[in-house]
């Protein structure tokens, strides 16, 4: 069932909760698998394709089928939302430990398999594609005996269709077979591992909703795979979503996530995030209405000190950081939430709210409704997506816009500003914020309106700099913009341990004061003493950009 987040969104705001399955309530009982972290082809892979197809299927009209991935898997969550369900909807779980046992209980929701061949990675797409207009598992040759042992009939075979052909020539073959039969609303970008080790955790969501796979290049070196890209975009429909991740080793994220946005597309990143075809079945819980954690009123006025204040922000998705990590709650803490989960994860965004301590405030992003880069979104698309931000904020709770445009960055380096045309617009579509904020890595788009300011990360915190120079580096910001009051916006990401901060923090040269990013911004706001500046047309570039 293929639905918008407009209607999504119109179900939730009306009766308080929303499936995405029309007529879908979600199953009291269910079954649970447990996967390890072994994602290698020619180990642990052909099986765990094989069951996530089959959850896409078994979990098509109701929600049947459950997920758990051990702590250390990049979605860290998978557990404690399972606990999350058992605790809150009452599911009670029954465990399958082989994929024998899995096909056995769910074999009446499957016609038959597909066959990939483990040698031509390309062709796992494909099979996903074809499993979710034939209601089919996908298998590797040695996975055959298994299904058929439990009366699957085979349906299509890729061994040796594709050999020796280039992944332009696979997907341009696939295109021409199945394109015209999937969803145009959605389309699964499965890229992310490749070679070796492939880790396609979101498939489930798309052979649920009957995407088409593919995992083409946005790099424009690789014109004949960005031909067939911009093929695919082109004919997706208006306000369509993009899931799962850009390929490592093809192309950068920062030219998949420019492409997509100047077609007006927003990105559902992560092409391991699980359980989609379970998770979206799930509305909130009666009763449950989003209450951040609020530091001051939204019409209150701060009068800032003369010292540097700081605020700390995660916006690498909640759910990959350090959410269930010893440590949260000692700081004060911004985490960045993937608004679009009101339609695909309510009971993710539930669990978040209701784990969180007095110091974890939530914040819109990443851009928008959807991860994209603003300076590149066409004029007449960018006000009908922040409309659909400053919604889904409301229903969220949140009073801040999070931003990020890498259009001609270079991942953590490079320039990350913003047109002040873009700033314009951004101030114009979100009237009721009281602030903003802007990069990844540092970055100089500031100003300041109606009480409303729109600072930019200063330093950004990767997990594997030393603790030390992470401290050294913020006493030479510090020592650097002398006039105070400073305001030092440190962008966290994930995977930066709580604690490890704090002790940075006891070491920071004063005076110093860590604060909630709602004070932060409201202290910025009462004294200015940063300079307003945007992109300008002469400013270095990473990344050139596309030509139409």
């Amino acid at each position: 069932m293929v639905r918008s987040l407009y209607l999504s969104l119109f179900c939730l705001l009306s009766v308080g909760s929303f499936l995405c399955s029309v007529g879908a309530t979600p199953a009291k009982e269910a079954w649970v698998m447990h996967f390890d972290l072994d994602w290698k082809v020619a180990s642990g892979l052909p099986e765990k394709a094989m069951l996530i197809s089959l959850q896409g299927l078994a979990n098509r009209d109701e929600a049947q089928l459950y997920i758990v991935h051990p702590p250390d898997f990049q979605w860290e969550i998978t557990e404690p939302l399972y606990d999350f369900y058992k605790r809150k909807h009452g599911v009670s779980y029954t465990e399958l430990s082989t994929a024998d046992e899995a096909l056995d209980q769910f074999k009446s929701s499957t016609k038959g398999y597909v066959v990939w061949d483990k040698t031509i990675g390309a062709t796992l797409n494909v099979a996903f594609t074809i499993a979710g207009l034939e209601d089919a598992v996908v298998v590797s040759e040695e996975l055959i005996p298994l299904v058929e042992k439990h009366g699957l009939q085979k349906i299509d075979d890729l061994r040796g269709r594709y050999t020796g052909q280039s992944d332009a020539e696979i997907y341009g073959d696939a295109i021409d077979r199945y394109w015209a039969q999937c969803n145009r609303d959605k389309i699964m970008l499965m890229g992310g591992h490749r070679g070796r080790t492939m880790m396609p955790g979101m498939a489930d969501w798309g052979v649920r909703e009957r995407m088409f796979f593919h995992d083409l290049s946005a790099d424009p070196e690789e014109a004949d795979e960005l031909i067939l890209n911009r093929r695919l975009l082109t004919d997706l429909n208006t306000g369509a979503i993009i899931f799962g991740w850009h390929p490592y080793g093809k192309d950068t994220e920062e030219q998949s996530t420019m492409l997509l946005s100047m077609y007006g597309l927003k990105m559902e990143g992560l092409h391991n995030l699980p359980n989609l075809s379970y998770n979206c079945q799930f509305g909130f819980t009666p009763g449950f209405k989003f209450t951040n954690n609020h530091h001051v009123a939204l019409d209150a006025k701060l009068v800032a000190e003369e010292k540097v204040y700081i605020a700390f922000v995660q916006s690498d998705s909640i759910g990959i950081g350090v959410w269930t990590k010893p440590g949260r709650g000692k700081l004060p803490f911004a985490w960045q939430v993937t608004m679009n989960w009101t339609a695909f994860s309510p009971a993710a965004l539930e669990y978040f709210h209701e784990s969180a301590t007095p110091n974890d405030y939530f914040i819109g992003g990443l851009s928008g409704p959807g991860y994209m880069y603003p300076n590149n979104i066409p004029a007449d698309r960018f006000p009908v997506l922040m409309r659909e931000a400053e919604k889904l904020m409301g229903v969220l709770d949140e009073h801040v816009m999070e931003i990020m445009d890498n259009s001609v960055a270079d991942g953590n380096v490079g320039n990350a500003d913003l047109f002040e045309e873009t700033v314009d617009a951004y101030y114009k579509a979100f009237p009721n914020v009281i602030g903003f904020i802007n990069g990844y890595g540092p970055a100089r788009t500031r100003d300041l309106r109606d009480g409303r300011p729109m600072l930019s990360y200063d330093y950004y915190i990767d997990p594997k700099r030393p603790r030390d120079a992470v401290r050294d580096d913020l006493n030479e910001l510090i020592a650097l913009n002398s006039k105070r009051p400073y305001f030092l916006l440190v962008h966290v990401r994930e995977s930066n341990d709580v604690n490890s901060l704090v002790e940075i923090v006891d070491n920071l040269e004063g005076p110093v004061e860590v604060v909630a990013l709602d004070q932060f911004l409201k202290l910025a706001a009462s004294n200015k003493t940063y300079k307003t500046r945007f992109r300008q047309a002469d400013d270095p570039e990473h990344f050139k950009g596309y030509e139409f």
